[in-house]
């Protein structure tokens, strides 16, 4: 009779300890002793399966909908004291359909390549502030540059005070949510610290913390929304504007509840991925000095090929969100085993992605793996597409990937445009940390940057 997978024998307690410690470490360690398909017991959550394989992970995409799995709950558990229950990460069913045809206009087409010229001149004053000749933090300054587009582009803000606000608040809120003390906490225990009012008195506590930096959020948040609501913008083109004019297709039009969340949604999703997807690809080229020089002259000459393939590459070699959980509403047999309704079960992106039989090598950091034949690539292999899913897969795919990847080609076109990187802390690789919702380099992508020489095509 078949049983739930195997998974290494520590207590729960220890594993969510081991997973926050060294995640990657982990789950290669659970990969090379029991297979493709394992077993992981977080502290306060039901027992996770873990697939790593890509032929699995799509059984585990096809549960979406009406096939026996849901996403929304699984990110409820530990997101929502941030997201909100009118988050799309946190829904599930009719209101996740709903949501989702309401979200996609603004953040897909012309809606998104509108942005770009806007996000350009945010990455050009950024770099042009970067400290030159000695060592900093990339991915602060990756972080500082997708908030500025948040703030200017999602929420659409433009007001002086309120910029600033929103510039001092949000770093604050985002580095509390990614406190190791607050990621081991489910959401429920969360929400009875926060709504204890003898533990919201204890000013060391993250959850006391969290809070009222949440509150002064949500404050500016629901007052933003006040005002736009009173002031119509026909021409704008922000993404909290095309919020307050969408309608579903009953003709009703968002709550200022579903807006926030969803606001907030996009700050969580599509800021800090987004600047640690740029992290590490930049970690990575910093340690492969012919794959930068190539890219430095291809983008000097107009050329968007190998940039292409150097992103898809970083997010392989590096993926920011390491699972795509669903919660089991029912029994599930996978691989050869019986996993219990209650159960997750969760592609493994970061595993799926080191799959020697899609990427050769997997280690390397090769960006011709996705580059055509007739660019000067190997050839995109069916197996190598399968098997790239940073931004998940099925009906629940990123609604933000279009954005992303956009963000991704213009602000890496800029840096290298106007300056010269080289790795800070040495060569060895930074390790990845659990940080949010990502898996972030250790030292924060340690580099030196120097001005740019001008730089033509051979």
């Amino acid at each position: 009779m078949p049983t739930p997978p195997p998974g290494p024998r520590l207590t729960s307690a220890l594993q969510t300890y081991r997973l926050v410690r060294d995640p990657d470490a982990f789950f290669r360690a659970a990969g090379r002793e029991h297979g493709p398909v394992f077993t992981i017991r977080y502290f306060g959550f039901p027992p996770e399966v873990y697939v790593a394989g890509a032929e699995l992970a799509e059984r585990v995409y096809a549960l979406d909908g009406d096939g026996g799995g849901r996403a929304g709950e699984v990110r409820r558990a530990f997101m929502e004291p941030m997201v909100g229950r009118h988050s799309l990460l946190s829904l599930d069913g009719e209101p996740w359909r709903r949501h989702r045809k309401l979200l996609s206009p603004p953040l897909h087409g012309r809606a998104v390549a509108g942005w770009r010229g806007e996000i350009e001149r945010i990455a050009a004053r950024s770099v042009d502030g970067w400290p030159l000749g000695e060592p900093f933090a990339l991915r602060d300054r990756m972080q500082d540059i997708t908030l500025e587009v948040i703030i200017r582009l999602v929420f659409g803000i433009t007001e002086a005070g309120r910029l600033r606000r929103l510039r001092a608040l949000l770093p604050k809120l985002l580095e509390t949510t990614g406190s190791g003390s607050m990621l081991m906490l489910p959401a429920s225990i969360t929400d009875r610290m926060m709504a204890s009012p003898l533990l919201r008195r204890v000013p060391y506590l993250p959850t006391t913390r969290f809070a009222v930096l949440r509150e002064a959020l949500d404050s500016l948040l629901f007052d933003e929304i006040a005002r736009r609501r009173a002031t119509t913008r026909p021409d704008a083109t922000d993404m909290l504007s095309r919020l307050l004019a969408a309608t579903d297709e009953n003709g009703d039009p968002m709550s200022d509840q579903e807006i926030r969340d969803e606001l907030v949604t996009m700050l969580m999703a599509g800021h800090e991925t987004t600047a640690t997807g740029l992290a590490w690809t930049f970690e990575r080229l910093v340690r492969a000095p012919r794959v930068l020089d190539r890219l430095t002259a291809d983008l000097a000459a107009g050329e968007d090929h190998y940039l292409d393939a150097v992103i898809k590459e970083g997010l392989r070699s590096r993926p920011v969100v390491f699972e795509a959980p669903r919660l089991l509403d029912r029994p599930l047999s996978l691989g050869g085993y019986e996993i219990p309704a209650g159960w997750y079960v969760a592609p493994l992106i970061s595993l799926i992605h080191r799959d020697p039989d899609a990427y050769p090598d997997p280690d390397a950091f090769r960006p011709e793996r996705f580059l055509a034949v007739e660019h000067g690539g190997d050839g995109v292999t069916e197996r190598a597409q399968r098997s790239w899913m940073p931004f998940g897969g099925g009906r629940r795919y990123c609604a933000g990937a279009q954005l992303a990847l956009l963000e991704m080609r213009a602000i890496i076109r800029e840096v290298l445009g106007r300056v010269e990187l080289t790795a800070g802390g040495g060569l060895a690789p930074e390790r990845a940390l659990l940080k949010n919702v990502t898996l972030a380099p250790s030292r924060r992508t340690l580099v030196v940057a120097r001005a740019r020489t001008p730089v033509t095509a051979s």
